[in-house]
């Protein structure tokens, strides 16, 4: 299984996954981590704007984990096969720890992707 996280800095979970142009993916196989790979996309691939049937590097992850993520995203990435999970954890390999392990503290509230909504500074925006 791969495991998306929305990483903008590359060191910490980041918010607005439909606008985040970095992802580290995590390849594992059962509660073991076997790679980690950055995934750095340019502005036509970042979620948000990438909506047609053309591949795409983040083809074949089964959940990404992000800071921040609007409905319409999270919606879409569920038709797609993919589990879309928004946390409070700040750090990415403790993120897909705490997945496997199912104690991933899951955010309650949801944050859209900035069309107007107030954010919080904790959701690390990917701007």
């Amino acid at each position: 299984m791969k495991i998306a996280v929305t990483s903008q800095d590359r060191h910490t979970v980041t918010g607005h996954a439909g606008k985040c142009r970095n992802f580290l993916v995590y390849e594992v196989d059962g509660q073991t981590v076997l790679r980690k790979t950055l995934i750095e996309l340019p502005m036509a691939q970042s979620l948000h704007e990438s909506h047609g049937a053309a591949p795409h590097p983040l083809d074949g992850i089964g959940v990404l984990i992000s800071g921040g993520a609007g409905p319409g995203l999270i919606r879409r990435l569920n038709n797609l096969g993919i589990q879309a999970l928004v946390t409070l954890e700040t750090e990415p390999d403790s993120a897909v720890t705490a997945f496997l392990n199912g104690t991933l503290k899951l955010e309650q509230g949801e944050c859209h992707e900035g069309h107007g909504e107030h954010h919080d500074a904790r959701h690390g925006c990917c701007h």
